[in-house]
């Protein structure tokens, strides 16, 4: 039924399925600019654009590098490397502010969006790793020696910035995963919901501890939480400021692995990076609208869901993909793909 036609239904069951006609074409115009949903629902699908454009990274794929010096350039407080050879496609954001155990200030947020921003429309990555280059320390959450010395009329602001970051990071059109190899409390736990998957050490501390301070969660975890652990135990956790160990946290299914740490403090990533070796040899196309489907099908009901499932699996059938897995499959080879 076409979203016309759908409005002329009476009563309630017509604006039910009218908001579900738009929200199904709003999700299928995320994927791609000028398509459209496959058969009745909003008529003829028109030929593919591009997926993205390809862009030239402002930042190179230097070599990891730890630097715990208080003298630490704010340009190095953020530090994005393409990995190269058997990881290619594999991109790492490492937050390196050892001085004040990674916490958010008004430059590093900056950074984060500056390369979100660029990230979300690049082809090539395949996958996305958020870690520590800091030992010990994941996110701390907001700067509060930065903080106190805002103005009152400054806080809105900033915090709204923050969300805003950790939104375009939840949104991400590729997988995301956080490595937990050490604290991450409040907007760090925050940052780490966001991401599509999540590990940590055994010996990582989280949670949403905003309340000591008289505040609330306000990167997204009063929303973020409940969605990954259920509404009582996110109350919970959120009402008492408790802080989970990695063991507490995979109970409750706050994160997927828990790993002992290592002698090198980075075991959460380790596991992270392979993970994200795992989801490399898929069909990029089909991994973007994987996740569009998920992410969007979890917010409505089963019927829009299955509508937006159908609008995503719709466009995979015109990429050269989904032929060379075809092709690939019949000859017994490896498919080559190239994310068209």
């Amino acid at each position: 039924m076409a979203a016309a036609a759908v409005a002329a239904v009476p009563g309630t069951l017509g604006t039910l399925q009218v908001g579900r006609a738009r929200l199904v074409a709003a999700c299928c115009a995320r994927l791609r600019p000028g398509w459209r949903l496959p058969g009745s629902l909003t008529g003829p699908r028109v030929t593919p654009a591009i997926w993205a454009r390809a862009w030239a990274p402002a930042v190179g794929g230097s070599a990891p590098r730890r630097g715990y010096s208080s003298e630490v350039k704010t340009e190095d407080e953020l530090r994005v490397r393409y990995l190269e050879e058997e990881n290619r496609g594999i991109v790492v954001l490492g937050i390196n502010r050892a001085y004040a155990k990674n916490s958010f200030s008004k430059n590093l947020i900056k950074m984060l969006s500056k390369a979100v921003d660029a990230l979300k429309s690049d082809k090539k990555v395949r996958t996305i790793i958020v870690r520590s280059e800091v030992p010990g320390i994941f996110c701390a959450g907001a700067d509060l020696k930065e903080r106190v010395k805002m103005n009152p009329s400054e806080v809105g602001p900033f915090v709204s910035k923050i969300r805003a970051v950790i939104n375009e990071i939840a949104n991400l059109p590729v997988p995301t995963i956080a490595a937990i190899d050490g604290l991450a409390l409040g907007g760090g736990l925050e940052l780490a919901l966001a991401c599509d998957i999540r590990v940590a050490a055994s010996s990582a501390k989280m949670g949403l501890v905003e309340t000591k301070l008289a505040i609330i969660p306000g990167g997204g975890g009063t929303q973020r939480l409940p969605r990954a652990i259920g509404m009582s135990l996110a109350k919970e956790l959120i009402f008492s400021a408790r802080v989970l160990d990695g063991q507490e946290a995979k109970a409750v299914g706050l994160i997927s692995h828990v790993l002992e740490q290592n002698q090198e403090g980075d075991a959460a990533y380790r596991k992270a990076l392979d993970l994200a070796r795992e989801f490399l040899p898929q069909g990029p196309v089909a991994m973007r609208v994987a996740k569009l489907a998920i992410n969007q099908g979890m917010e409505v009901d089963l019927v829009t869901g299955l509508a937006i499932e159908e609008a995503c699996y719709a466009q995979t059938i015109p990429t050269k993909d989904r032929l060379e897995g075809l092709l690939a499959f019949k000859e017994k080879r490896s498919p080559r793909y190239k994310g068209e």
